[in-house]
């Protein structure tokens, strides 16, 4: 088995596009949620808030015919991962081109504009809105097909669409391609761009948030009196690396994957079960090779609805253990979907090699039937830990665990 070892990070989000950035906000303890217009205009929502990125744009160097078939999902898929490729020392031809880089991303689905044009073709038999272009930019995997030709990955694709679960388990994916020897590198994560639509699934469930007046009040996961979710936007790319490889060619080493699980409920689309929930944090931990009481903090999914916070964290204290350290990112970015993971693990990474682990924003009374565990409150937390847990869970009752050592 190849040790796996993360050379390159790099996000988009709404907290900042670095991670100078992004901690700064973090110890500010300010979410991005806000008051969105566009949300009021839609008859019978009950939510109005969402969390945007307000500054991204397509970048200048980018030529036409290159991002013709990119919407804005795969334009922030493929900065976050240029980035993170020139964070890594690999945008080069003889590592990209080689056949032993490969790529698994992941979103729950494209560019929201075409389906609009597709939408009036099936209604009206009307396709004017439809070009040669339209279904790359709305498929599914758009992000992982268009980071790869951009960049030109020559190795192999997984192309990962399963919701929440979409880029952690493409990190899981990338992860046990190298682990078993099939590729060197890989880029892994995952993108979502915001849409109406997506707010709209939510709000028929009863799961996103009402507190309208005070959006820098909510989401509040854990806490007693959370009302729901916030559907934020992001990207985030992992560059992960075959371990003697990054060795030899001098790369820096920022944390170590060793641990991933992931498994299925079968049991309901949208309720969550706690027993397969903690099987895959179980999986993980077994594949790391280590005791659950290693763990020195978890980053949970954390979406602050009611049923899926109470599975959670009785799921992450019957399988790690009782009382461990946990908070919440999506307090602070609302539920960026597809990208969730990736942005997550990359935070989790950061915060275990700074020694410094974010609290979860707005808990102020946790729920009694949330599990027995240590929640992050206040001004967060200085943690000395050799290994950190990232946990996600999707529709259709998708469970993903990820374990990362710190490199020394």
């Amino acid at each position: 088995m190849k040790r796996v070892v993360v050379t390159g990070m790099s996000a988009i989000t709404s907290l900042g596009h670095n991670w100078q950035d992004f901690e700064a906000n973090l110890r500010k303890k300010k979410n991005a949620v806000k008051v969105d217009e566009s949300l009021k205009e839609i008859d019978g929502l009950y939510t109005h808030l969402s969390a945007p990125i307000e500054d991204f744009t397509k970048p200048a160097h980018y030529k036409r015919k290159q991002i013709r078939s990119m919407g804005r999902i795969s334009l922030m898929a493929t900065s976050a991962t240029e980035n993170a490729l020139s964070d890594a020392n690999l945008l080069e031809d003889k590592y990209i081109k080689s056949g032993r880089m490969g790529i698994a991303y992941g979103s729950s689905a494209g560019t929201s504009e075409p389906m609009v044009a597709f939408g009036d073709l099936i209604k009206s038999g009307d396709m004017n809105g439809i070009n040669a272009t339209s279904y790359i930019k709305m498929m599914s995997h758009t992000t992982a097909v268009n980071v790869g030709v951009f960049f030109g990955i020559a190795g192999r694709v997984y192309t990962t669409s399963s919701a929440c679960t979409s880029s952690s388990q493409a990190i899981g994916y990338a992860y046990e391609a190298i682990k078993f020897g099939k590729q060197d590198i890989m880029v892994a994560g995952g993108g979502e761009e915001f849409c109406p639509s997506q707010v709209v699934v939510f709000d028929t469930l009863y799961a996103t948030t009402t507190k309208n007046d005070t959006p820098d009040a909510t989401p509040r996961p854990f806490d007693k009196d959370r009302d729901g979710l916030v559907i934020g936007e992001g990207a985030c790319t992992l560059i992960l690396e075959e371990y003697e490889h990054a060795v030899a060619r001098g790369a820096t080493i920022y944390a170590e994957v060793v641990g991933y699980g992931t498994n299925s409920d079968g049991v309901h689309v949208t309720q969550p079960t706690k027993e397969t929930m903690a099987v895959a944090m179980s999986e993980s931990i077994k594949d790391a090779g280590i005791k659950p009481e290693d763990i020195g903090y978890v980053n949970a999914h954390g979406t602050a609805t009611d049923k899926g916070d109470i599975a959670e964290t009785n799921a992450t204290q019957n399988a790690v253990f009782k009382n461990v350290p946990i908070s919440s990112l999506k307090s602070y970015l609302g539920h960026t979907l597809g990208a969730c993971g990736a942005i997550e693990a990359w935070a989790s990474i950061s915060m275990m090699n700074n020694g410094w682990f974010a609290p979860t924003v707005n808990l102020d009374n946790v729920d009694p039937e949330c599990g027995e565990l240590d929640y992050i409150q206040g001004d967060g937390r200085e943690i000395e830990t050799d290994y950190v847990m990232s946990n996600n869970f999707a529709f259709g009752g998708i469970n993903t665990s990820l374990i990362f050592k710190k490199y020394v």
